[in-house]
C-alpha cells in the first residue's frame, strides 16, 4: 500500500512513526528512508529509531536484553509514558516494571539501532517450534488481487500445537478459493507460515477504533481449550 501511495504521490515526503496511546511517538522513520537507494536496503520496513530522550529495549520473555537482530518485546522509557492506568492498579503493575512500558509489540533491532517490528506478541503462532508472525502472512494475503481484508490466527492442531489459519473477506465481485489463496502465499513465504486453511466470511468483527477483534476470530476454535484467547 505504501509504494502504490507513493508512486501516485510522486512529490511527496513519506514519513511515518510508531507509538501507543501509553507512550506517545516513539520511533520514526524520517523521508530519506523512503527513497529509492533506502528502499533497497530495507529501510522503509523499518518503524525507524527512538527519538531524542526516549529509550527502547528489546527482550526475551525472561526480561534479558536480547542481541542485536533477535525478535524480542519492545520495552519503552521516557517522560512521556504513562504514570499507570486508571483505576485498574493490576494492568498497571503488568505494563508497567522497574520504569519500562512492556508495550506487547514483538520486534527486532538493526545494528544501527533502527526498529523493525513484526507483529503483537500475543498474535504470534508458534507451530511445530516455528515461530509465525500474523503480520507477515496478512501483508501477503493483502497483495491478492481480490482480498479485501485478512486476519490470520493460530487453531488448535494435534501434531503441531498450532496451525496457521486464515480468516478472508473478498473483494466485492472478486472470488477466490482457499486453494488459490494457499498458492499466493507459498509463492512469497515459507510453507510453513502459509495458511493451512482458509475461511472466507462476508466481515470481520471489529472495535469501536476499526481493528480486527482476533480474540472473537479465535474463541470458537479454542472454546475449552487450555490455550488463552487474548
Amino acid at each position: 500500500m505504501e509504494q502504490q501511495t507513493m508512486e501516485k504521490l510522486p512529490g511527496v515526503d513519506f514519513a511515518h512513526s510508531y507509538g501507543m496511546t501509553e507512550s506517545m511517538i516513539v520511533t520514526t522513520n524520517p523521508p530519506e528512508n523512503h527513497s529509492t537507494a533506502a528502499r533497497a536496503q530495507g529501510l522503509h520496513l523499518s518503524a525507524g529509531c527512538a527519538g531524542i530522550g526516549i529509550e527502547v529495549m528489546i527482550v526475551d520473555p525472561e526480561g534479558n536484553e536480547v542481541p542485536r537482530g533477535t525478535v524480542g518485546e519492545i520495552l519503552v522509557r521516557s517522560a512521556g509514558v504513562t504514570p499507570g492506568y486508571w483505576n485498574r492498579p493490576e494492568d498497571t503493575a503488568k505494563a508497567l516494571q522497574d520504569g519500562w512500558l512492556h508495550t506487547g509489540d514483538g520486534a527486532y533491532m538493526n545494528d544501527q539501532g533502527y526498529i523493525f517490528i513484526v507483529d503483537r506478541l500475543k498474535d504470534m503462532i508458534v507451530s511445530g517450534g516455528e515461530n509465525v508472525y500474523s503480520a507477515e502472512v496478512e501483508n501477503v494475503l493483502g497483495r491478492h488481487a481480490a482480498v479485501a481484508m485478512s486476519a490470520v490466527i493460530g487453531v488448535p492442531h494435534e501434531k503441531w500445537g498450532e496451525a496457521v489459519h486464515a480468516v478472508v473477506v473478498l473483494k466485492p465481485g472478486m472470488q477466490a478459493t482457499e486453494a488459490e489463496i494457499q498458492e499466493h502465499c507459498r509463492a512469497h513465504i515459507a510453507g510453513y507460515k502459509c495458511p493451512k486453511t482458509v475461511e472466507f466470511r462476508q466481515a470481520m468483527p471489529l472495535s469501536g477504533a476499526g481493528k480486527i477483534l482476533k480474540r472473537d476470530l479465535r474463541a470458537p476454535h479454542w472454546d475449552g481449550k487450555t490455550r488463552a484467547v487474548n
